[in-house]
């Protein structure tokens, strides 16, 4: 229970940080996705279902803000978590290349997903401007927010891995 509780709050404390704080320091209308970071995170950490699940909280409330179609942010977020979660074998929590690695490619997969559904479909085809304006100031913009948000959820994480640990060797 203290697991999930924990986990919302993070979601939300992150979600109105990226809606206030991180939009007025916004660079050419481009903030960091937070959200994102929470979802690849719990991914590589937690493992395929718990990075879906997370995906899937994360593109609610994404869906239920700023989506114009009901489930598309949902669906985009619960792949990026699961995909992620295939790497939590390989995951080392000292080591921040893996992550950083990790979260570059959710942020660049995300974007040309959104680009390719929601602006090529509608005809608009300057892929170059897109590119150049969105896709790459969102990845450098996420990539150095990263290195911020990663060691907080890190810190969590083990936090909630070591209180893990206490309950259940008091039950044995």
């Amino acid at each position: 229970m203290k697991k999930f509780l924990i986990f919302f709050l993070t979601v939300f404390v992150c979600f109105a940080l990226q809606c206030t704080v991180f939009k007025a320091l916004s660079f050419a209308n481009i903030s960091p996705d937070l959200l994102l970071i929470i979802t690849s995170c719990v991914g590589f950490m937690k493992g395929k279902k718990q990075g879906m699940y997370a995906g899937l909280l994360c593109g609610i409330i994404v869906d239920i803000f700023f989506g114009n179609v009901f489930g598309f942010y949902s669906l985009l977020y619960m792949y990026i978590g699961y995909v992620n979660g295939f790497f939590n074998k390989i995951f080392y929590p000292e080591d921040i290349k893996l992550p950083m690695i990790l979260i570059g490619a959710s942020d660049l997969s995300y974007n040309f997903l959104i680009y390719f559904f929601l602006f090529l479909f509608r005809g608009r085809t300057d892929f170059v401007f897109y590119l150049l304006h969105t896709i790459i100031p969102s990845f450098i913009y996420t990539i150095l927010v990263t290195i911020i948000l990663y060691r907080i959820l890190l810190r969590i994480n083990e936090y909630l891995e070591n209180s893990e640990r206490r309950s259940n060797s008091k039950f044995v």
